[in-house]
């Protein structure tokens, strides 16, 4: 017996498992038959037992805050996982109920997607065709402020949208009828805000102050990238003006005609300045109380003269600036402008001599008052940029006392000054539409 208790003492010893203490000592009281060993194994088990609950008693007085921490949070850890257990088997049970009902109303989903785009389209078709239906009075705003680029961007888009995706609407039918219209002829009021500053703008100064003028040449810078300001005088800056109208003009495609409009009207525009330059020599004079008798025509010829060189220059180089701008269109390969013949700024400097030629030829009567040499002589003499003033003083024997350039001839029976009052009257009112130079010119019989 004592053997079998050394083996269950050495079993205890050695194992580790609760169960299997427990097994080895079953085992080892029924193997014993004497009631002696089998009371004293049961004795030691009855005090080994009594000694782990003094000891379990002794911990969990010593640790009865950390135990029973640890059994709330176990316990609320168990609720939790609980929970979320019974919550992802509801979860499970709708995804499933969902995509059986998913699946058996597959086409009337699809149906309702497919409405939703297409109410969708329609509420930016709505709101489009409003914008579109308020073109109108911004365009006329835009044009009335001269923020000519936002306006033809604005009409163009509108134009587009009208004959493409909003062409069969039934009730934009005037609308679009209006605006191709406003397409059609806007590209007139462009070129012709052009040509008030090729020739009227750039020459408005010349003549008055130097420092200006000079002022006004450095605003003439070659500009490409030009953008419109709408907080700004569109107006302010004369060169980059010019290079909005050449921009609204390209995006209207209309870039051949206004390089045909520029030619043609190159030499009567130049002609209107030598009317108006005119007018202002002999206005001038008259504000100084100066009379346009014979002995001061030299000096006002002389004045004309020098007058139309400055107004020419001014023209040119707002010439030169517009055909920057041309060619940056023309050769842009976004431009879509391909295959234009440009002018050249030889044109301009040849059409500025034939109109200086025409009016020493027409009004100085060269070819009526002097032998067939002297034309030519007269022609070679102002070529070399001589004084004029000093020419016309010359006195030549063989030809009789006569004025050669007449201020004070008109073809009205009217005193002077009344005469040049009608004119300024006449000049104001029709906004550049002057008289006729030979009212101011007398040509000689």
């Amino acid at each position: 017996m004592a053997v079998d208790s050394g083996r269950y003492r050495s079993a205890v010893t050695k194992s580790n498992d609760p169960s299997g203490l427990l097994i080895s000592v079953i085992r080892t009281l029924s193997s014993s038959d004497d009631v002696q060993d089998r009371e004293t194994e049961k004795g030691r088990l009855e005090e080994a037992y009594e000694k782990c609950d003094r000891d379990l008693d002794e911990q969990i007085v010593q640790h009865y805050t950390e135990l029973t921490t640890a059994i709330r949070t176990y316990q609320s850890i168990t609720e939790r996982i609980t929970s979320s257990r019974n919550k992802i088997k509801q979860v499970k049970e709708n995804l499933l109920s969902c995509k059986m009902l998913l699946h058996c109303k597959r086409d009337e989903l699809r149906k309702l997607w497919i409405e939703g785009i297409e109410h969708k389209h329609v509420l930016n078709l709505l709101d489009e065709i409003e914008n579109i239906k308020q073109v109108p009075q911004k365009l006329e705003a835009c044009m009335s402020s001269k923020h000519y680029l936002h306006a033809t961007d604005m009409l163009v888009s509108a134009v587009e949208s009208l004959e493409g995706h909003l062409f069969q609407v039934e009730g934009l039918s005037d609308l679009r009828l209006e605006l191709h219209n406003k397409k059609l002829n806007i590209h007139l009021v462009l070129i012709d805000e052009l040509h008030r500053h090729l020739y009227i703008k750039s020459t408005g100064r010349v003549g008055h102050k130097h420092k200006e003028r000079e002022k006004d040449k450095g605003n003439t810078g070659l500009l490409q990238d030009v953008c419109e300001d709408m907080d700004v005088d569109p107006e302010e800056n004369s060169a980059e003006f010019m290079g909005i109208l050449i921009k609204g003009l390209a995006k209207l495609k209309k870039i051949p005609e206004t390089i045909k409009a520029i030619i043609e009207r190159l030499e009567p525009e130049l002609k209107q300045i030598v009317k108006r330059s005119t007018t202002q020599i002999a206005d001038h004079a008259y504000q100084r109380g100066e009379n346009l008798s014979q002995e001061n025509q030299p000096r006002l010829l002389l004045e004309l003269l020098e007058l139309l060189f400055d107004k020419f220059n001014a023209v040119a180089a707002a010439h030169s600036v517009v055909l920057t701008h041309l060619q940056h269109i023309v050769l842009s390969p976004t431009g879509a402008q391909e295959g234009i013949k440009l002018y050249e700024q030889a044109d301009v400097s040849a059409k500025i001599q034939t109109v200086l030629q025409v009016l020493l030829m027409d009004y100085l009567d060269v070819k009526n008052t002097r032998s067939a040499a002297e034309p030519s002589a007269q022609l070679s003499y102002a070529s070399s940029g001589s004084d004029f003033a000093a020419f016309f003083a010359k006195k030549r024997p063989q030809r009789p006392k006569q004025s050669l350039f007449k201020f004070e001839s008109s073809s009205h029976a009217i005193s002077m000054s009344a005469y040049l009052r009608e004119q300024r009257r006449e000049l104001y009112s029709r906004s550049g539409e002057l008289l006729d130079i030979s009212r101011v010119f007398g040509r000689h019989s």
